[in-house]
């Protein structure tokens, strides 16, 4: 089968398309010819090893993904596509069924096909959807999901969403609006009109305002694009406010430090969870109307390159998607 594998860290050219073994599931698995995944910012720092982190953070990816070279050479983590086998233990799938999910730590969704456990983030695409529509459900959903339902998010609460565009983002604008949040969102000029069409009640531009400085407080904050800090956001949050963040050491450390009862304080699940049933609850999501994922561009397998430059831009908004297999056997 054609995959996408790279064999050292570094930049998006170390990525190149070779023919590998096809995986055979085991018993509690199953086989899924892909046919849609994404290039997303898991991809990216995993490939380079963190390297605009800091020291620590590249030895601590190293140690989990390879000290000197990359343990899994194939990338990928979302994925849609069809049953192509099933292991003899598994009876919620059956050869045929279009399925879409998320992978772990082992990546491996940029080839032609993967085995995932019966057990893990997969399940059957909602209907209707095409392969590439499908592909890019999880991933910012699931972490925008996993931050936000520390928030007790309901009608009354006002959250303010920075870097509302990307792919955490925009699920964060549509769960907090389903949720039944106040929903102010913060993005550059020209996606402001999408993050309303998402169900953002108000708007601001970064590049003509900063929320920090308006005067507005929220009772919670959520930096879905990693570049804000809790130190910059304490006097925009109400009192007993909560900062949401999706990544960073320091965050990670101020989530676990003791805080006095109703103090402001950061917000971060440990150890991250992400179960399967988060999976089906945004199928019935999207089943009713109340949330889809947003696709900025798709790109051939073949473009894996260009598809990943694109997504350092940090440009991208919501999702880039790679087709697979458009109808080929493999």
């Amino acid at each position: 089968m054609r995959a996408v594998v790279y064999d050292r860290y570094g930049p998006p050219d170390v990525l190149r398309l070779e023919d590998v073994e096809r995986p055979v599931p085991k018993q509690d698995e199953v086989l899924v010819k892909i046919h849609a995944t994404t290039v997303n910012r898991s991809d990216v720092h995993t490939r380079e090893a963190n390297r605009r982190s800091g020291l620590a953070v590249t030895l601590l990816s190293r140690l989990i993904s390879g000290l000197r070279r990359p343990r899994q050479r194939i990338l990928g983590r979302e994925f849609a596509g069809e049953v192509e086998a099933v292991g003899a233990a598994v009876s919620e799938f059956a050869v045929g069924d279009r399925v879409f999910g998320l992978g772990g730590l082992t990546f491996g969704a940029h080839a032609e096909f993967m085995c995932m456990r019966e057990s893990a983030r997969i399940a059957h695409m909602p209907a209707g959807m095409s392969f590439e529509e499908a592909a890019p459900i999880c991933d910012g959903a699931l972490n925008a999901l996993m931050c936000l339902k520390q928030a007790d998010l309901r009608k009354g609460r006002r959250i303010l969403i920075y870097g509302a565009s990307g792919a955490i983002g925009t699920a964060g604008v549509q769960l907090a609006r389903y949720f039944g949040a106040d929903v102010t969102a913060v993005s550059s000029t020209k996606n402001l009109e999408l993050v309303r069409s998402l169900g953002a009640d108000r708007v601001i531009d970064y590049t003509k305002e900063d929320f920090t400085k308006n005067g507005q407080t929220y009772d919670v904050i959520f930096d879905a694009v990693g570049k804000h800090s809790f130190k910059r956001c304490r006097d925009s949050l109400e009192p007993g406010g909560l900062y949401l963040p999706t990544d960073g050491p320091v965050n990670i450390l101020l989530a676990l430090m003791p805080s006095r009862k109703g103090a402001k304080r950061v917000v971060f699940q440990l150890p991250p969870r992400q179960p399967k049933k988060d999976v089906l609850f945004l199928k019935e999501l999207i089943e009713a109307g109340k949330f889809r994922p947003v696709i900025d561009r798709c790109y051939p397998l073949e473009d894996v390159i260009e598809a990943t430059r694109y997504v350092e831009t940090q440009r991208k908004v919501g999702n880039v998607v790679l087709s697979v297999n458009d109808g080929r056997d493999s």
